[in-house]
């Protein structure tokens, strides 16, 4: 009897240990503090590398459609989407820190910008709110997403039978890549294709031209 109840008790510990490194294993990856993703998000030599007019130029964006932007993070993108598709059209932005969620309505209040949607995701779920999207966008936050393919899986079933996800993701092959020295930031297109055809997404687009070497802009639509 004593030694039964030391194995259910060696048992029970080894599944509290399991259970914690479980709950403590990271989803995101690289994260940081709302504030600290605010200041280098904002900073004007990262926004001009972005290229934010010569992006929206190429999503054929027009009043109405409904557009999530994954991971947005301080809303760089969110608030110039929102006007591109208004009247009429709406932005989910999408992230798991509700700090950066409050700090991008209170920047759409500051522009009287009525249309955009602040979304609390999970890791592995953008847990819209409607399967209504006509455009997912996911610039520069593949790479922190842990669980992509699972992501991506769950992403799609919110998509509209002609819908699209827009990927913009660091070139795996670029030599100077920010994430040179952290391969667990770093995904290769064969990665992305991959994943995507296992969420019933194929390339359907490509434009090469804007971040040439250094980035991927990649359109996927459905099968």
């Amino acid at each position: 009897m004593f030694r039964k109840n030391r194995l259910r008790i060696f048992g029970l510990i080894a599944l509290l240990v399991v259970l914690r490194f479980a709950a403590e294993a990271p989803a995101q990856l690289a994260s940081r503090k709302a504030d600290d993703w605010i200041t280098t998000l904002e900073r004007p030599e990262r926004v001009a590398g972005q290229k934010v007019d010569e992006v929206l130029s190429r999503l054929n964006l027009k009043a109405g459609l409904t557009v999530a932007d994954i991971g947005a993070g301080s809303g760089l993108f969110s608030r110039p989407i929102a006007k591109a598709v208004a009247p009429g059209g709406k932005v989910y932005a999408v992230d798991i820190q509700q700090e950066l969620l409050d700090y991008i309505g209170k920047r759409a209040r500051q522009e009287n910008i009525g249309n955009i949607r602040p979304v609390l995701g999970e890791y592995d779920d953008p847990k819209l709110p409607a399967r209504d999207v006509d455009i997912a966008f996911i610039n520069d936050v593949l790479h922190h997403i842990e669980h992509r393919a699972a992501y991506l899986k769950a992403l799609a079933t919110y998509i509209k039978p002609t819908g699209r996800i827009v990927l913009i993701e660091m070139n795996k092959n670029d030599p100077n890549t920010p994430h040179r020295g952290q391969p667990e930031l770093l995904v290769s297109r064969e990665e992305m294709d991959r994943w995507m055809a296992d969420a019933g997404f194929k390339p359907v687009q490509e434009f090469p031209d804007l971040f040439p070497g250094t980035k991927w802009f990649l359109v996927y639509g459905k099968k």
